[in-house]
């Protein structure tokens, strides 16, 4: 079933998970992406770093949670997108062994007034891992296409 802008409540709570962060994973997506020592360089991080530990790039973090959404909700959801990220925050690091879950709450829920065929829906997402320990907070705002456009 899609889900629709009209589908979708402010104070509603999704959520999502697992996802379990590999080293080999950390470590190949930073020497594409983001190639700082610290996320991969697996001994010198847990020697030197102030992580204590090789560390998932934030962006790495980013694109794991997306993939969490994605597999639950966007794959059926009449989602067009999103149009920025308001905050976007790592209070802790991503580490191997780490399992993430994501839950995200509708803040608010607007229909577009340039283009009525389309909602805004802005996003609290928090991904946490499996102690509980928050690693992203992010407030994305995503366009849905609506079911009915009046």
């Amino acid at each position: 079933m899609t889900v629709y802008f009209e589908d979708l409540d402010e104070g509603d709570v999704l959520e999502f998970g697992t996802y379990d962060v590999t080293e080999a994973e950390v470590v190949a997506f930073a020497e594409q992406y983001d190639p700082q020592w610290f996320h991969t360089q697996p001994e010198r991080a847990r020697e030197e770093s102030h992580f204590g530990d090789l560390a998932a790039s934030g962006w790495h973090t980013c694109a794991m949670a997306m993939r969490l959404v994605v597999d639950g909700h966007y794959s059926d959801a009449a989602g067009l997108g999103a149009v920025g990220i308001e905050e976007l925050r790592w209070p802790n690091p991503t580490v191997p062994g780490d399992s993430l879950s994501v839950r995200v709450e509708i803040e608010e829920a607007r229909r577009s007034e340039s283009n009525p065929g389309r909602g805004l829906v802005t996003l609290d997402h928090t991904v946490t891992n499996q102690d509980g320990e928050v690693k992203l907070e992010m407030r994305p705002t995503v366009m849905y296409a609506c079911r009915n456009a009046e």
